[in-house]
């Protein structure tokens, strides 16, 4: 479904990533691990068109998606969920989930199916439908951070960092989510430092370091790995 080959990326002068290479299949969570500044997000913003590869061939469906604009890659229905979030806080839930259905005519034609979906996914956005976007807790801010990218009517979701910041029991709640939207039919590459997590959920796994995939398999075979328990999960 995702190709992403020998890509080479960064910004200005500086180089992140360096002959990255990796596939998604339809259907599949993918998950991307590494130590912070091992370029994670680069590679999530590379993909959405959000930065330029100096050198290498990103396709999707066996389309090429460097010649695209970020608007138009999402058209195609690779959404982001971008760390930090990035809602409009002024904006209240219900406002946040409508924008989110604004990328294409596909989405917006099936904005209420979409909207009842993320309301039973997420109960307490459909509580908090009229309060600001700002006002919420942090987990609820990831909630809607998912729920808005979902509007989209996404056929490939990107998650950046997700647990980050979130108290366990909201980690945990999270990732059930992150399931039950795989089990629907969405394809998921998750980049994620809760790397225990990650690898619980997700049917493959590539390791980047320093901008490298250092390591490539099967999430419940590099669980077991040495290298990865000592690095990773702290076991």
């Amino acid at each position: 479904m995702l190709v992403v080959e020998k890509i080479y990326s960064g910004y200005g002068e500086v180089e992140i990533l360096r002959d990255v290479s990796l596939k998604v299949e339809k259907g599949e969570i993918v998950s991307v691990i590494g130590s912070n500044g091992s370029g994670k997000t680069t590679l999530l913003r590379t993909i959405t068109g959000l930065i330029r590869p100096r050198k290498g061939s990103i396709k999707y469906e066996n389309q090429e998606l460097l010649d695209l604009k970020p608007h138009e890659i999402a058209k195609l229905g690779i959404i982001l969920v971008p760390e930090g979030r990035e809602l409009f806080p002024q904006m209240t839930v219900y406002e946040n989930l409508y924008l989110g259905s604004l990328v294409s005519k596909e989405s917006k034609r099936k904005f209420q199916e979409s909207l009842e979906w993320v309301y039973t996914l997420f109960p307490i956005l459909e509580e908090r439908c009229k309060q600001l976007a700002g006002s919420l807790s942090g987990g609820e801010q990831q909630m809607l951070a998912i729920a808005r990218a979902l509007m989209a009517h996404p056929q490939i979701l990107l998650l950046d960092e997700v647990s980050m910041g979130l108290a366990p029991k909201i980690v945990d709640q999270i990732f059930d989510v992150i399931q039950e939207i795989n089990r629907e039919g969405i394809t998921i590459l998750l980049v994620e430092q809760n790397a225990v997590k990650a690898l619980e959920i997700s049917h493959r796994t590539y390791v980047l370091e320093t901008g490298k995939i250092v390591i490539a398999g099967e999430s419940s075979s590099l669980l077991t790995l040495e290298d990865i328990r000592k690095s990773y999960l702290a076991l």
